[in-house]
C-alpha cells in the first residue's frame, strides 16, 4: 500500500495552498498489479417488480430513448470529436489499465466514490464511462446512485426524473429510466426524484437485482456514489459491486480523511486512488513531447488529476 500512502500524502501536504487546477488531466504512475440540484419526485402509478430475463432486458436496452450529447462547457467532459484534447488521453490510459485488469478477474461493476464531497468523483465517473464507450463493441452504463446530490443529469443536461429512485420506489419501469447517448454506446440512468430515505432504497432487494441484471448486459457498469464519510451509501454499493475507485483532491483532501474512509471498504475491493487537483506542469513536464506547444486554458475549480495505483 506504499504507493497509495505516497499519493495520499501528496494530496494532503503537497501544496502549501489549495491549487487552482486547470483542465482535468490524469496520469498513471504505477501498474495495476504485479502480474501485469435535485429534481422533484416523479408522479406515477406504482408498478410491480419482476426479474427481467436477458431477452427482455436486451429489448429494453435496444429501445432506449436517445438523447443528444451536448454537455455544458464547465462539465469538462471528454469530447469524442476531439480525441487529442485533454483529458481524453489520460482517461484512455485509465481505461486501458482497467480493461487489462478485467482480463484477469471478474470486473464489470465499478463504484466511483470519494472520501469527502467536491473531489471530482462525478467528473471521473462520467469521463471514464465516455472513454470506455468509445471502444468498438463496448456497451457502457453510467448510473447515478448519488441520490443525495445527483450530478449525471446536470452533466448531460437531461431531466433527473424519472430515474433510479423512481424505479426502486416502484413508480417507474426499467424502460422509463434508461437513456442512450447519441453517437456513443453509452447508456445513462439518472438518480431520479428526491427521497427522504436514500439508504433504505439501496438496501432493497430490487437494488441488488438491478445491478446484477445490468451487469450481464453491459461490459462496464459505472456507479457514481456519495462520498464515503458523508453517508453509508457508497459502502453498501461497494459490497455488491466488483471494484471501487476512490477520488481525492490535492490540497483539499487530508490523509486522515482517506485513512478513515478506506477501512470501511473491503481491502480487495479497492482498485486504486485518483488524485485530482494537479497543475498542468506537474503532469506534463515529462511528457510535453506528446502534445504541441502549451496553450492557455481556462481554470476549473474542481477537476484535474493524477492517477496513482497501489
Amino acid at each position: 500500500m506504499s504507493r497509495i500512502h505516497e499519493a495520499l500524502r501528496k494530496a494532503a501536504y503537497g501544496n502549501s495552498e489549495v491549487p487552482k487546477p486547470e483542465l482535468a488531466r490524469t496520469e498513471v504512475f504505477s501498474e495495476l498489479s504485479e502480474d501485469t440540484p435535485i429534481s422533484g419526485t416523479a408522479v406515477a402509478e406504482p408498478v410491480e417488480f419482476s426479474d427481467l430475463g436477458l431477452d427482455a432486458l436486451g429489448q429494453i436496452i435496444r429501445n432506449a430513448r436517445e438523447i443528444s450529447f451536448e454537455p455544458p462547457s464547465d462539465a469538462l467532459l471528454v469530447n469524442p470529436a476531439k480525441p487529442g484534447e485533454a483529458p481524453a488521453e489520460e482517461f484512455r490510459t485509465l481505461r486501458t489499465r482497467l480493461n487489462q485488469l478485467q482480463t484477469t478477474q471478474s470486473l464489470r461493476t465499478l463504484v466511483v466514490t470519494s472520501a469527502s464531497p467536491a473531489e471530482g468523483k462525478s467528473f471521473t465517473a462520467a469521463n471514464l464511462a465516455i472513454s470506455q464507450a468509445q471502444l468498438a463493441g463496448k456497451r457502457v452504463l453510467l448510473a447515478d446512485f448519488d441520490f443525495r446530490r445527483p450530478n449525471v443529469n446536470r452533466v448531460f443536461q437531461i431531466d433527473c426524473a424519472p430515474g433510479l429512485t423512481d424505479y426502486l420506489g416502484g413508480h417507474a419501469t426499467l424502460g422509463d429510466i434508461i437513456q442512450k447517448v447519441a453517437g456513443l454506446n453509452l447508456y445513462l440512468m439518472t438518480a431520479g426524484g428526491s427521497v427522504p430515505n436514500p439508504l433504505e432504497l439501496l438496501n432493497l432487494r430490487e437494488c441488488k437485482n438491478l445491478i446484477d441484471q445490468v451487469r450481464d448486459r453491459f461490459d462496464w457498469v459505472i456507479l457514481d456514489s456519495p462520498p464515503l464519510l458523508s453517508a453509508a451509501d457508497a459502502n453498501l454499493l461497494a459490497s455488491i459491486c466488483d471494484g471501487t475507485i476512490i477520488v481525492v483532491r490535492i490540497g483539499a483532501t487530508t490523509f486522515d480523511a482517506v485513512a478513515r474512509a478506506i477501512p470501511s471498504l473491503s481491502e480487495n475491493n479497492v482498485l486504486g486512488i485518483v488524485v485530482n487537483g494537479a497543475h498542468r506542469d506537474e503532469l506534463y513536464n515529462k511528457y510535453s513531447y506528446q502534445y504541441g506547444p502549451k496553450q492557455e486554458e481556462p481554470e476549473d475549480p474542481g477537476t484535474s488529476g493524477t492517477l496513482y495505483w497501489a
